[in-house]
């Protein structure tokens, strides 16, 4: 079996690659872009109808949404040990966090980059974007409290949560006055040696040889 994971460089489809990866899964890009102006691939749309990425397909189905796609990948092959066993007393903590990442960083995130999809007029688009920022300190800071001293995100174990936070780390932009991950340095610290996985190193050349790509 081949997932064809629908694609486009910048957005959280670049995260499931690396945990694609990770799991020595076979897979196919299916390229799409997230200008609303330019065409999309007809399956993407259908299953996704906001027409955001990423998209993954498989022989029986097909989902939506990062943190979702994420939980039922490293379930699905849970012989690579991305994910805590359900028994474990990881596992409550690792859905809480992908959940965060994805409800309230995510979130942040947009309030920056979309900052229209946020406010009714273009007046009030800055006010906006300017909360967004606000949140995305507050929100990371969060993380780089829960992480402590920890060796990866969840304690000792790395997982996907870690995967998923160097994804996040990449979307930070200075240039749009977002923090910068230097003053989160648990955060800086995983991300730092996720960075240095060979599945993150091959997905990732592009922002590696220019983080404002």
């Amino acid at each position: 079996m081949t997932y064809k994971l629908y694609y486009a460089k910048k957005t959280a489809s670049m995260g499931i690659r690396v945990i694609l990866e990770e799991l020595q899964a076979p897979y196919q890009l299916i390229d799409s872009t997230v200008d609303r102006s330019l065409p999309r691939p007809a399956k993407q749309v259908a299953v996704n109808p906001n027409g955001w990425l990423p998209v993954i397909e498989w022989d029986s189905g097909a989902m939506y949404e990062a943190a979702a796609i994420t939980i039922f990948l490293c379930d699905r092959h849970s012989e690579a040990g991305l994910a805590p066993k359900f028994d474990t007393p990881e596992r409550g903590i690792y859905l809480q966090t992908l959940v965060y990442f994805s409800n309230s960083v995510q979130n942040a995130f947009q309030l920056t980059y979309y900052p229209d999809r946020f406010a009714d007029t273009k007046e009030h688009e800055a006010s906006a974007q300017s909360r967004g920022i606000r949140r995305l300190r507050e929100t990371w800071q969060v993380i780089d409290d829960q992480i402590g001293s920890n060796h990866w995100t969840l304690g000792e174990q790395f997982s996907a949560v870690d995967i998923y936070l160097f994804m996040l780390t990449t979307w930070l932009r200075q240039y749009l006055g977002h923090p910068d991950v230097n003053e989160f340095p648990n955060v800086k610290r995983i991300a730092d040696k996720v960075l240095l996985r060979p599945s993150v190193q091959a997905v990732y050349q592009s922002w590696i040889a220019n983080p404002e790509y």
